[in-house]
């Protein structure tokens, strides 16, 4: 027989979490208005809110903590990160951020003006919200097949090039770049093939448009790449890595995610006037060059992991443990877009609760329930977190409606999933009972799912 895969690595600390019964839930939900990231930590048994900033460091991360310098211009710090980006990514200018959403607002600060529109594959909340403050468009240029919950197209994070060039051609110079999402989170976690990275770079060049690579979940990516697709079965994760980056002129991160750190992320550049220009912007918003809002034990650590996340048997665990939850579901019927994606199931709410009105909110609907039956917390990636179209104010209904459980790194064991799974399978032998769900009673003008208040609706 052939052996089955185990995490390559070995638990040396744990950390407590507590139970609770569903009477307090019920109660906790109800205080936090049904909005689940009101939830105190304490609150929640097994945590899949996200994957952002969650996972478990490794040891040689945890000594990099150690040895980080704190020097406010010019730490060693830095230049272990500046090395270890251009080793792996291939970008020689970068710039530090806090995090993700924070180099969103550094380079689009930089590059987007009022009325302009930004085509690409489905854009995640954070950077919409980043395009759309600034009075721009975002245009989703996703192929079909994403929508389709059963298709098992691969590659569920490409781009559909005709409607890619019908947008470029369309609105051509109000077009400053294209941003691809790698792997497409809105999708469901999926990724995009080399050829249709390498196709979207060659358009790209034919219309002089520059190309952004939203990396946060680059590595997860790269791993798709090499056990689907034709030619890349054989390279190093780190060679796919190094091709992907070469169809991108410009990057943001959220390290947190594939480079398995609590906090950070950065912007890489290739043009050293277009750095130039964002430096001031990172100055102005994050901080110095040399530390734009992070701190050098935690560079220290990106350095670390984004060596660690580009290696294959992490990448293989990572992934097989999200696909053991995703299995286990399919095993009770729970429908979710398929196949897996690298980071999440994504559980789809439109087939799940067949008697709640899409005016109620169906996924939080969902994620409401899940919390309840089980303590479990996942986020709605939905209506709510679509917002308003920003002129008509009418909630903007998305073809899919998922609850996405986002799984930490390092994290959990595969017990842990099979509670998530049992907990979920519960709440499908009674979908029918399910009728109403929430109505909005607070929201914020933009990215309003962090802060929304609800009610139940009657």
């Amino acid at each position: 027989m052939n052996l089955p895969y185990a995490e390559p690595f070995k638990i040396k600390m744990v950390e407590n979490i507590k139970k609770s019964t569903k009477e307090e839930r019920k109660a906790w939900i109800e205080q936090a208005k049904y909005n689940l990231f009101n939830l105190k930590s304490s609150q929640v048994f097994i945590d899949l809110l996200t994957d952002s900033g969650t996972g478990a460091m490794s040891d040689k991360q945890w000594s990099e903590l150690m040895l980080g310098d704190e020097s406010y211009a010019g730490a060693s710090s830095f230049y272990k990160m500046k090395d270890a980006i251009f080793k792996i990514l291939g970008f020689p200018y970068f710039l530090p951020t806090h995090q993700g959403r924070a180099a969103e607002n550094v380079l689009f600060s930089t590059l987007i003006k009022s009325g302009d529109f930004i085509p690409g594959n489905s854009h995640f909340d954070t950077t919409k919200g980043h395009i759309e403050f600034r009075k721009a468009t975002a245009v989703d240029c996703t192929i079909d097949e994403a929508f389709d919950i059963e298709n098992m197209h691969p590659f569920k994070g490409n781009v559909d090039l005709n409607k890619l060039e019908e947008v470029v051609k369309k609105h051509n110079e109000k077009i400053p770049f294209i941003i691809i999402t790698i792997t497409c989170n809105t999708a469901g976690g999926q990724p995009v093939s080399m050829q249709n990275l390498r196709d979207i770079k060659k358009l790209a060049e034919k219309y002089n448009k520059l190309v952004v690579f939203d990396s946060a979940r680059f590595a997860e990516n790269a791993y798709f790449i090499k056990i689907r697709e034709k030619g890349y079965e054989n390279k190093t994760i780190k060679e796919i890595v190094k091709e992907m980056f070469s169809y991108a002129d410009m990057m943001t991160m959220s390290s947190k995610k594939d480079a398995i750190v609590n906090m950070g992320g950065f912007i890489g550049f290739k043009d050293p006037e277009i750095y130039r220009q964002a430096s001031v912007f990172n100055i102005m918003f994050e901080g110095f060059v040399t530390y734009g809002g992070m701190s050098g034990r935690d560079m220290n650590a990106l350095a670390q992991g984004l060596d660690e996340g580009t290696e294959f048997d992490y990448l293989q665990a990572r992934i097989e443990q999200v696909a053991y939850l995703g299995q286990r579901l399919l095993d009770f019927n729970v429908p979710m877009q398929k196949p897996f994606g690298g980071h999440a199931i994504f559980v789809d709410a439109n087939k799940f609760l067949p008697n709640v009105p899409r005016e109620h909110y169906k996924a939080q609907t969902l994620g409401v329930e899940l919390y309840i039956e089980g303590g479990v917390r996942g986020v709605e990636i939905g209506t709510i977190m679509a917002d308003r179209d920003p002129e008509t104010k009418q909630n903007r209904y998305p073809k899919n409606e998922f609850v996405r459980l986002a799984i930490p790194r390092r994290t959990y064991t595969n017990n842990h999933m099979e509670y998530v799974a049992i907990a979920l399978a519960n709440i499908y032998e009674r979908r029918n009972e399910i009728k109403t769900g929430y109505e909005i009673t607070y929201e914020a003008p933009i990215l309003r799912h962090f802060t929304v208040e609800l009610k139940k609706a009657r």
